[in-house]
């Protein structure tokens, strides 16, 4: 049976209301009248696990703190975390059910390189806001990649900080690599040659390892025979660590210096009484130093988390990026969209958490993000440092 004229204008104009209805309320994906979702991707269990739950710890404690005051526009914050182990065809998956099964507005804390080049696509081609990925990897900070929010410091500036200071501190010129072979890997060996050729210097030797193993024997017996007095190691806290040991019971002890994406806590942890002296680049503020606002406010959400939780360096960095994602929300009203949100994130540039300064986007081509160096004690503590 046809529908007549009027029929039919009925439901157009019916349909046509809804939308605006819509419209005027800000519905979006993963947006509920009393919730914002967001979801996570990364390393839960596995080998380089501890990576994934601190981050999400971060995360969490910091909607956790914004959710008692009431929320987002009276929005609450929430986080669904899938576990993708550190491997990209499983990354995949997941992000695909985060966006499609769970609906989430935005993803938030991803960990690794190799994960992000795989997922990063998908999430481009749709527009949804990619917030804090635990990566220092240049090919993020493309500024093409608009729906990318990098909250870190490269790790071609984490590689030059590690050479300026070995080769001027410490006056060294045999400095080999121990890097994890595959995308994270080679953009920190790239980070490392190009700091070395402003010196005019070159690598003594190098050295890879297979990504979720502790293989490290054929690198380090590759890199010994050069005789380096530091090597800078590009790796998760487990092969870094059995490395490091290797290195130990051969009776040698080069200065080793490593970059963020380790897990500076988890690679103490395992070393012991041998990570005395051990280095490591940082890219967030010291997690300890209460003197810091940012600092102090990120412990208590974490005491009010989990009192049994010591604070740490990758859970700080969720924390950031939970507190940054926040801070946007609140500037974008009480009608987000994805579309919105990184209008804001990219229009804005800047946000002041805590009373600290974070900068996003292409005001952190001007303004980068600092890094840190710290020291590893006998006693697995750390200290903070600003010459080697």
């Amino acid at each position: 049976m046809k529908r007549s004229r009027t029929a039919i204008g009925v439901a157009l104009v019916a349909a046509l209301l809804a939308m605006a209805t819509l419209t005027a309320r800000g519905d979006e994906i993963g947006v509920s009248e009393g919730a914002i979702l967001f979801g996570q991707a990364a390393a839960l269990e596995g080998p380089s696990s501890v990576l994934g739950q601190r981050m999400r710890h971060g995360i969490v404690a910091a909607f956790t703190e914004i959710n008692a005051r009431g929320g987002v526009h009276g929005r609450k914050l929430q986080l669904i975390s899938r576990d993708d182990g550190y491997d990209p065809d499983r990354s995949v998956a997941q992000t695909l059910k985060l966006i499609e099964d769970d609906k989430v507005f935005a993803l938030i804390g991803a960990v690794g390189t190799p994960t992000a080049i795989a997922t990063i696509p998908m999430t481009s081609a749709r527009n949804i806001p990619f917030i804090g990925p635990f990566s220092g990897a240049e090919f993020l900070r493309d500024l093409e990649l608009s729906n990318v929010v990098n909250i870190r410091a490269s790790y071609s500036a984490e590689t030059e900080t590690l050479i300026k200071h070995l080769t001027e501190d410490r006056h060294f010129t045999r400095i080999g690599i121990f890097y994890q072979d595959d995308s994270f890997g080679r953009d920190g060996l790239a980070g490392v040659k190009s700091a070395l050729a402003k010196r005019g210097l070159e690598l003594a030797a190098e050295g890879t390892f297979e990504r979720n193993t502790r293989a490290v024997s054929a690198a380090w017996h590759t890199i010994k025979r050069a005789e380096p007095e530091a090597i800078v190691m590009v790796g998760t806290y487990g092969p870094s660590a059995e490395f490091i040991k290797l290195a130990h019971r051969s009776g040698v002890y080069p200065t080793f210096v490593n970059i963020s994406f380790v897990g500076a806590t988890a690679l103490a942890r395992e070393l012991g009484p041998e990570g005395d002296g051990v280095i490591v680049s940082q890219v967030v503020p010291f997690p300890w130093d209460r003197s810091i606002k940012l600092v102090a406010d990120y412990q208590a959400a974490q005491t009010a988390l989990d009192p049994t939780r010591a604070p740490d360096f990758v859970s700080l960095e969720g924390y950031i990026s939970g507190r940054l994602v926040a801070a946007a929300l609140e500037k974008a009203g009480p009608n987000p969209t994805r579309a919105g949100l990184l209008d804001i994130i990219n229009a804005t540039g800047r946000f002041e958490i805590s009373g600290s300064l974070v900068t996003v986007g292409a005001r952190a081509l001007g303004s980068p993000p600092k890094v840190f160096l710290t020291v590893i004690q006998k006693d697995g503590t750390f200290r903070a440092v600003d010459r080697l």
